[in-house]
């Protein structure tokens, strides 16, 4: 199990939060091929009016202090729509897969981190503070988080944290590999745009998808307002 503290100081920001154990990152589900496949034609599309409101919340999600989502800082979901009209659509590995179909589907930015490579039980969302950064690749390129909202891993000893994902890169320390079990999502969505059921219908499908990475996945997966603290 992990424990999800929801710090981020925007009444309304919502996280959908989802785990998932004893997967294999080489195990897509059955049908998921032909589901993308219809999404990315979907997505070459210009898009509906409800998916552009989306989008456009999103942006004012992460207008926080300082930070302006904007060119290379827009959120992750933006890039993925780039890529499909580009043709350019990235497969990583399953869980990876899973979570850009969604990020797509949904026009919302998903984070999803390797639990153990975090080697925490322990997660804190709030705002990044001045002179936080990661690297977020192999080419050891950072990304600045200052009022990025950010997602931390805890140490349980001494309860100082480090941020390792964001709504725009995740970090390279606790990325997925080939060898990945045990995954951790997190769906970053607009309360004027998505209700927390809808939400937790978004987390539920994406639950189901990763059920199937694997022949005894386990999964959970909650919905957090802010202030709010969940074990699952």
């Amino acid at each position: 199990m992990i424990e999800i503290v929801h710090q981020i100081p925007r009444s309304d920001a919502l996280l959908g939060i989802v785990r998932a154990e004893n997967l294999q990152a080489s195990v897509l589900p059955e049908a998921f091929e032909a589901a993308l496949a219809a999404l990315l034609a979907a997505r070459q599309q210009p898009l509906a009016p409800e998916d552009e409101a989306r989008r456009q919340a999103v942006r004012d999600l992460l207008r926080n202090g300082s930070y302006k989502p904007t060119g290379r800082a827009k959120p992750a979901s933006e890039y993925l729509l780039r890529a499909v009209q580009e043709n350019a659509f990235p497969r990583i590995n399953a869980p990876v897969d899973v979570a850009n179909f969604i990020s797509l589907r949904e026009m919302l930015p998903v984070s999803l981190w390797d639990l153990d490579r975090a080697a925490t039980s322990q997660f804190r969302f709030r705002l990044g503070r001045k002179g936080e950064t990661y690297v977020f690749n192999s080419a050891a390129q950072t990304i600045d988080l200052h009022d990025l909202m950010v997602g931390c891993r805890v140490d349980a000893k001494t309860a100082c944290d480090e941020p390792i994902v964001n709504p725009v890169k995740d970090s390279l320390m606790t990325k997925t590999h080939a060898g990945t079990t045990r995954v951790a999502a997190c769906i970053y969505a607009p309360a004027s745009v998505v209700s927390a059921a809808q939400l937790q219908e978004i987390c539920r499908e994406f639950a189901g998808w990763l059920q199937y990475c694997g022949s005894s996945v386990q999964t959970a997966w909650t919905v957090l307002t802010p202030g709010q603290q969940a074990v699952i």
